[in-house]
């Protein structure tokens, strides 16, 4: 289907802008505003071409074809300008064993230079390149390089190989064409281009041979489909676009930011029209693609696509489509399926039973190859084993398009070269021009749509194969994700990630199995999901505290380092907890009073608080929460490497709006400031020399101890007074709540009940679906054999007008193949010319009327067509049904019969058997007889034998088998009704070019009246 093109409004406006931008002088390029208008720097012009750029920044087209590829080649650079400032490389499957004479050939119809290409050819632009015999072609940094051709079995896929090459080396600026050819060549290397962000054709029906271009179309691989002379139309339009003409790292520099209004607006529209926000994916892809969609369309504002886009709904389709574009195939990484086999399936069938299946998920799945590919990966590997379990796949994606290819299983026949040999033969079938995957695969897989950052995950799954989809999506989803593919695993369940892919931040989710093909195994920690994170982890998310102020970024500092050394030698020592008291950095020499607790390691305070402390740290902190302010207590004792040390404690909260509540410890060295208190505090008092005694100190000290121990035991009685209290609340709760259980309890018994009943009807009801099932699959394959087996063209419509389903004789008549079922009727260009096809449907659907007429296709054939309304089993009109009777030579008969009625003379035609086939009216009456006497009898058996000559026979036998012809052959007879007569026969033979049996042409002239004749 061809690509919607630019409204008249829009062309319009075009072809203002240009107008504006030439009558300014700046032919070259165009400025780019703050609304997000593509643009390119002025640059040197050629005359009356578009801008030439830096080396390397032009694009190149790659082209490819096979047979009937030089007609479409010549028809191609005829149609081109010399001056598009794009290069072309002709890729076209050639005689490997003789010399080509393409160059020749096509020099022909271009002014651009035509050149054979030699190994590491610069590429330059406004030169067509030609690849030579017996070589396949790539291109690295512009430069185009010859590779041996490789004999193998398997199909040669030059195009395909040029076409990735091309994708992997110019991004954006690669452009695919797919010309005349039959095969599947062509249709991966166009993916792969559309992927990085080109532009990519195919040829129409215009094409000799189809086949090429029809498998490209079927991938969903191509924007274009145009005949030859209207690509080099196209071509020249996009040649001119800033998405072309700029270096792409520029342009997109130069477009708005992602979250500019004009880009919102568009995820806006997006996620109306499919359900998806694209706003957290990772912008450079996002801007790519949408720019991408500007040139295809001639724009060059974003603000206009956006009005574009709200007036075209299938544009809305096909940026989503584009949005979406995953390059995948077949045993994509043939490294990592080995990995599997060796390091994870054996794991998988260790200690399973047989009634526990396998489950395997795979996000992001695209068209099914790699959900297919695994299937085919571990079912091998399970033909090994004794006993094999169950295996369930699940592949999802957001792309339903996508989904219904990878459901039907069909692939283009370049998978070939995909697909190891061994597994080629033995699971994918050959379906007309494509490869469908065996029954077997397809029942393991069941696809479904699923966005795996917003619908709920699955559970239980031993493998979950999430391949280069994250690298797709932003900071955001990454962390969203992670968890998420944590907490769907089984406890010994494993991830696989893509080359690219790791799992970043995660590591104390995920342990790594096999460093290099990216598999990991679960970790049996919390997932995250509405669970906290490890003390650990979130001590590397939490900034260090310094005086209040977050550190800087680490370079040197003489002030940092100077407040370091005065930290560490006078502030007390310290730690920060969360707020389930779980230390998350420790500021000073903590030895005296913290010590890691026997055991498993914990960096819980009151569990690493030495003998002393425990139950002190956990009233002040509990204080310090309640009330949110800095709580401090004196004159505490703590034992440490045999000796008291007095300290006092104070628990000071941290408020922070971006992270959860926190509070920071200080230890303090007591003894210092109890002698202080207790010295004069005057230098006066010194010196009248007046001494405190040792006995003093103590009973000081002692005294101190006391009133703190007092405050201390009043605190914890109305701890406990106020603990009592919620005590027996929580009790009158827990009781309410056990009455509610049983009443709970109660009802579910009851549900129970039901739902046991509810699923012996649903078993029963599902026997009855089997069974159902099962028929339906039997009337489809006698419905299948059927239409296969007859060879009469016939074509079934849905009552919208889309194919239902056609023969295989109606698919050559009609230039069908089994990816048209389900497109309409009018999207078609038949052989046979039928002007009012679509009508005539219409008419049997509505009406309920048969139509009947003869028709004729391009080769001059005739059929007789009849159209009749499609009628259900509840004798409902749900359709038509058209089938085309093959009439040709019975109407060729008619034609042969109107031309012996206007000759005077008697005429007869005879078979190769000699049997009269028809005679003209003048030999009925010559000869008195009537035409049931004279039709499909021998001419030798008319009347009384009197044909029944030895010498007629030999020449009337030699017309037939030598191809000559006889005149005047002389018969004097004398015939019953007529009586004697003298004729001269003359006989030609009839040449069919239908194929149909000869037939002769015998002449009969009366001669009786003449004499005799010699």
């Amino acid at each position: 289907m061809r690509p919607r093109k630019s409204s008249p409004v829009w062309a319009k406006r075009a072809r203002k802008t240009r107008a504006v931008s030439a009558a300014n002088g700046n032919v070259g390029g165009r400025r780019l505003k703050s609304s997000g208008r593509l643009h390119s720097k002025p640059t040197s012009t050629k005359a009356g071409g578009p801008p030439t750029t830096e080396s390397g920044s032009f694009a190149i087209v790659g082209v490819g074809a096979s047979a009937g590829g030089l007609e479409a080649f010549t028809d191609l650079l005829r149609a081109l300008p010399v001056d598009t400032g794009m290069a072309f490389v002709l890729v076209q499957h050639l005689d490997p064993s003789h010399e080509s004479k393409l160059c020749l050939l096509l020099s022909r119809a271009t002014a651009m230079p035509v050149i054979e290409v030699q190994d590491a050819t610069r590429v330059q632009p406004d030169h067509v390149y030609v690849i030579p015999p017996n070589r396949d072609l790539g291109v690295l940094q512009g430069v185009l390089h010859l590779m041996p051709r490789l004999d193998g079995h398997r199909p040669h896929l030059s195009v395909d190989y040029f076409l990735r090459s091309l994708a992997k080396d110019k991004d954006s600026k690669s452009i695919g064409v797919v010309l005349s050819g039959t095969g599947s060549d062509g249709a991966s290397g166009l993916k792969a281009i559309k992927a990085q962000g080109g532009v990519t054709f195919a040829q129409d029906s215009s094409a000799k041979y189809d086949g090429m271009p029809r498998n490209a179309i079927a991938a969903g691989a191509v924007d274009y489909v145009l005949p030859p002379s209207e690509i080099a139309k196209v071509l020249e339009r996009i040649a001119r676009h800033p998405y072309v003409t700029r270096f792409h790292s520029e342009l997109m520099d130069e477009m708005q930011p992602i979250t500019g209004d004009a880009f919102a607006r568009i995820f806006v529209l997006l996620r109306a029209s499919a359900g998806v926000d694209f706003s957290s994916y990772k912008p450079a892809p996002i801007r790519r693609r949408i720019a991408r969609r500007l040139a295809l369309h001639q724009i060059e504002n974003l603000e206009d696509y956006v009005r574009y886009l709200q007036d075209s709904p299938g544009e809305l389709q096909a940026l989503f489509q584009d949005m979406l574009i995953s390059v995948t195939e077949f045993f994509r990484d043939p490294e990592t399926h080995e990995a599997l086999k060796t390091k994870v399936f054996p794991d998988l069938i260790k200690g399973r039973s047989l009634e526990d299946p396998i489950r395997i998920w795979v996000p992001g799945c695209s068209t099914g190859e790699e959900p297919y590919s695994l299937a085919i990966s571990l079912l091998t590997f399970l033909g090994s084993t004794a006993t094999s379990p169950a295996v369930q796949i699940f592949a999802t994606d957001i792309n339903e398009v996508a989904l219904e290819k990878a459901r039907a299983g069909k692939y283009a026949g370049s998978i070939a070269s995909q697909v190891p040999a061994e597994h080629f033969r033995r699971f994918f079938t050959k379906v007309e021009d494509s490869y469908q995957i065996s029954k077997r695969i397809r029942d393991l897989v069941v696809f479904a749509r699923h966005n795996v950052a917003q619908d709920p995950p699955f559970s239980r799954m031993d493998v979950i194969s999430c391949r280069n989809l994250l690298i797709y999506f932003g900071a955001a989803i990454q962390k969203n994700i992670m968890p998420i593919f944590h907490y769907a695993l089984k406890p010994s369940g494993f991830l696989v990630l893509g080359s690219s892919e790791t799992v970043g931040t995660f590591a104390d989710l995920f342990a790594l199995v096999d460093r290099k093909q990216k598999i990991y195994s679960k970790k049996s920690t919390p997932s995250g999901l509405g669970i906290k994170l490890n003390p650990i982890t979130r001590a590397r998310a939490i900034p260090a505290v310094e005086s209040g102020k977050i550190p800087d970024s680490g370079e040197f500092s003489v002030r940092t380092e100077v407040d370091r050394i005065l930290l560490s030698r006078y502030a007390p020592a310290g730690v920060v907890i969360d707020d389930e008291m779980e230390i998350i950095e420790i500021r000073g020499h903590t030895g005296p009073y913290l010590e890691p607790a026997p055991g498993e390691v914990s960096f819980n305070l009151p569990r690493m608080a030495r003998d002393g402390l425990g139950l002190e740290l956990r009233a002040l902190i509990q204080q310090a929460r309640e009330k949110e302010i800095a709580v401090r207590k004196q004159g505490l004792r703590v034992r440490a490497d045999d000796r008291f040390r007095d300290l006092n404690l104070e628990v000071i909260p941290i408020k922070s709006a971006s992270t959860e509540p926190c509070f920071l410890v200080l230890f303090e060295d007591a003894t210092r400031h109890a002698v202080d208190k207790l010295r004069p505090s005057t230098e006066k008092g010194r010196d009248r020399g007046s001494k405190l005694s040792t006995r003093d100190l103590t009973i000081a000290q002692l005294q101190a101890e006391l009133t703190q121990t007092r405050q201390d035991l009043q605190s914890v009685i109305e701890e406990m007074e106020r603990s009592n209290e919620e005590l027996k609340s929580a009790n009158e709760e827990i009781l309410s709540s056990n009455e509610e259980l049983q009443s709970t309890n109660e009802e579910l018994e009851t549900a129970k009940e039901e739902l046991e009943a509810t699923n012996e009807e649903l078993t029963t009801a599902n026997e009855e679906l089997q069974n159902r099932n099962g028929e339906l699959i039997w009337t489809n394959s006698d419905l299948l054999n059927l239409l296969s087996s007859i060879d009469i063209p016939i074509v079934m419509l849905g009552s919208d007008l889309r194919i239902r389903r056609f023969t295989s004789s109606a698919g050559k008549v009609f230039n069908m193949i089994s990816t048209d079922v389900g497109r309409p009727i009018s999207d078609l260009k038949p052989n046979i010319h039928i002007p009012d096809l679509e009508e005539l449907f219409r008419e049997a659907i509505e009406r309920i009327a048969v139509s009947d007429r003869e028709v004729q296709d391009a080769e001059g054939r005739w059929y007789s067509m009849q159209v009749r309304p499609y009628k259900t089993a509840e004798n409902k009109i749900d359709g038509a049904v058209m089938v085309l009777a093959d009439i040709d030579a019975l109407k060729r008969s008619r034609d042969v019969t109107a031309i012996l009625e206007t000759m005077r003379g008697p005429l007869v035609v005879l078979d190769a058997d000699q049997r009269v086939r028809s005679a003209n009216r003048a030999f009925y009456k010559m000869f008195r007889v009537r035409p049931e006497e004279t039709e499909d009898k021998l001419l030798y058996d008319l009347g009384n034998c009197e044909w029944n000559i030895p010498s007629l026979r030999l020449l009337l036998q030699d017309v037939l088998l030598r191809h000559i012809q006889f005149d005047d052959f002389e018969v004097e007879h004398d015939f019953p009704e007529i009586g004697h007569k003298k004729l001269l026969l003359n006989a030609r033979q009839i040449e069919r070019e239908d194929g149909t049996p000869e037939m002769i042409l015998l002449a009969i002239e009366d001669v009786t009246e003449r004499g005799t004749v010699r």
